[in-house]
């Protein structure tokens, strides 16, 4: 009788257990379904399209099995950033969330702009349910209004290297990145220290000591200037907490990256001497005395690399090209900074991107001023340009970024653009850009703008370029053929452009008009209806916005 208890008690479980068993995949099944039909009625599938994939890939031949061995542990270091970049710009973990969702192909949309909320498109949410993103990410509690940090005499509060958080009574405080993350940046220190001890270059060896000891204190300035002595290295990392742009509420907090580059020596040396120039472009911007009185360091130079991995911010929707650091204003002044062309991903860009947007909207008769040479210069002289003009307002404000605030990576971003310009004018002139024409760059400079516009809102590149535009239209620099769709670009006109546009934002930026910038872009910051017409012609032609790597230390032979 137990004996039959017994087997009718376990009979009872094992049909319990498949009941429940049954139930968990009806339910699995329900929410698949579900995650389908929700992502049905967003646009993953032309997210995704908007991407260009590219293998970041570089010639290794030439370095030694030490030099090898450590581009692998600086790719672990950069895996890090990433994971950190995560919690800035989303907070949740990501293999978590991205398991959560039924559909591959949303997991490759959320994995690209590292959450649900497209970059190229002004954040818009594009899984179905999810809030608006905040516009300070996750560096602010969610219920904190702007006015409220603003009013708190809390200079801690508006560190780059702090998170706000309120405490057990509510108030305000700030968590520095070191405290919160220690236990990663504990793991990324130890690998750039590993990787310290293989550098065959003293200078990138006490660079990856320093930028260790940085990570774990938030001071990075030491390494910064070790950076910045650095000439003869071969492999370079740029790597922690950097730019700004993430945060869209004040401009303040700083986003952890990371790039792992190889350097080409060919190119690099016939960069070497356009960083002589600045002090002389300095002294002759088209703006008033007061507003460049500060003079560039003269140790700045300009190379060019292979980029072979990008992680956390650098890797989030549209992807640079091109860097210029360090950020620090001091730095800047002391020893200038160092522009790093990347030139492989510039290449794709060029030939993936901007090649067929002019095929679509410029003229015929200036096509062939369409040029790589072109679109590298321009490329390289906006970083150069971001060391000149103004680091500190004139009229006790501060600096220029802290004055104006969630506006000021924009309105650099746009004087880097014009100021480049104006660069490439000069030395055009100057003899010291024989390659080409000045129609080459004006007109390349012209499909850029396209380029970027496309970036959408939410980036400050995007801002920028919609700024310049409606101020070159409105400026006759170029012609809009209605029956057409052409555009053509108006030389003389284009020159008195560059001119005036340089000036009104350098004195912009000289005053620290938080509202005059804000205003004007309100005003102009818009697409047009003439404007929109031709980024639908590129749309509909299914030209990529931008690229999306595969890379890896398996692309690398590694």
């Amino acid at each position: 009788m137990n004996t039959k208890l017994l087997i009718l008690a376990c009979a009872l479980t094992i049909l319990s257990a498949c009941q429940k068993q049954e139930k968990t995949r009806q339910q699995n099944q329900q929410t698949d379904v579900t995650s389908e039909k929700l992502l049905k009625e967003t646009t993953i599938d032309q997210i995704l399209n908007k991407y260009a994939s590219f293998e970041l890939t570089s010639d290794l031949s030439h370095l030694s099995d030490n030099q090898k061995k450590m581009i692998g542990i600086l790719i672990k270091a950069a895996d890090i950033m990433d994971e950190l970049f995560w919690f800035q710009a989303f907070g949740n973990n990501k293999d978590q969330y991205l398991k959560r969702l039924a559909n591959e192909n949303a997991r490759q949309a959320v994995a690209i702009n590292y959450g649900p909320w497209d970059r190229l498109d002004g954040d818009k949410p594009f899984i179905a349910g999810q809030a608006k993103k905040p516009l300070g990410a996750q560096f602010y509690p969610e219920d904190m209004k702007k006015s409220e940090l603003e009013t708190v005499d809390n200079d801690t509060l508006k560190d780059l290297y702090t998170l706000v958080k309120r405490d057990d009574s509510g108030q305000l405080v700030a968590v520095p990145f070191h405290e919160k993350y220690q236990i990663q940046l504990e793991q990324a220190a130890v690998l750039l220290k590993k990787a310290a001890l293989l550098a065959e270059d003293q200078g990138f060896k006490t660079y990856l000591n320093l930028r260790a000891d940085a990570l774990l204190s938030d001071d990075f300035q030491a390494s910064d200037l070790a950076w910045m002595d650095m000439k003869s290295n071969k492999i370079d990392v740029v790597i922690g907490p950097i730019e700004t742009y993430e945060d869209q509420l004040f401009g303040y907090k700083a986003a952890y990256e990371a790039y792992v580059l190889i350097k080409d020596l060919a190119w690099s040396k016939k960069l070497d001497k356009f960083a002589e120039f600045l002090p002389q472009l300095q002294k002759e911007l088209p703006v008033d005395e007061k507003y460049k009185t500060e003079m560039p360091g003269t140790d700045s130079d300009l190379n060019a690399y292979d980029a072979v991995y990008y992680a956390g911010h650098s890797n989030a929707g549209s992807k640079t090209i091109a860097i210029n650091l360090p950020n620090d204003e001091s730095v800047q002044l002391k020893k200038g900074t160092r522009r790093l062309q990347l030139k492989n991903v510039m290449k794709a860009k060029f030939e993936k991107i901007l090649v067929p947007i002019a095929d679509q909207l410029v003229t015929p008769k200036q096509r062939k001023h369409i040029t790589f040479n072109a679109f590298f210069a321009n490329t390289m002289f906006h970083e150069v340009a971001h060391g000149l003009g103004i680091k500190n307002t004139i009229t006790n404000k501060g600096t220029v970024r802290t004055a104006l605030k969630e506006h000021a990576s924009s309105i650099e971003e746009g004087k880097a653009d014009i100021l480049g310009l104006y660069m490439v004018e000069k030395l055009h002139k100057m003899g010291e850009l024989p390659d080409g024409e000045l129609m080459d760059y004006y007109t390349t400079f012209m499909a850029g703008i396209f380029r970027s516009i496309r970036f959408g809102s939410s980036s400050a590149h995007g801002v920028a370029n919609l700024l310049r535009f409606n101020y070159f239209a409105n400026h006759g620099a170029f012609h809009y053929d209605e029956q057409t769709g052409y555009y053509s670009v108006n030389p003389e006109q284009m020159t008195q452009a560059i001119a005036s546009l340089s000036e009104k934002i350098l004195t912009l930026q000289g005053n620290g008009d938080y509202q005059g910038v804000g205003l004007w872009m309100t005003s102009e910051g818009k697409i047009t209806p003439q404007l929109e017409r031709s980024l639908n012609t590129i749309n509909n032609a299914g030209i990529p916005v931008d690229i999306v790597f595969k890379q890896g230390k398996n692309l690398l032979s590694l």
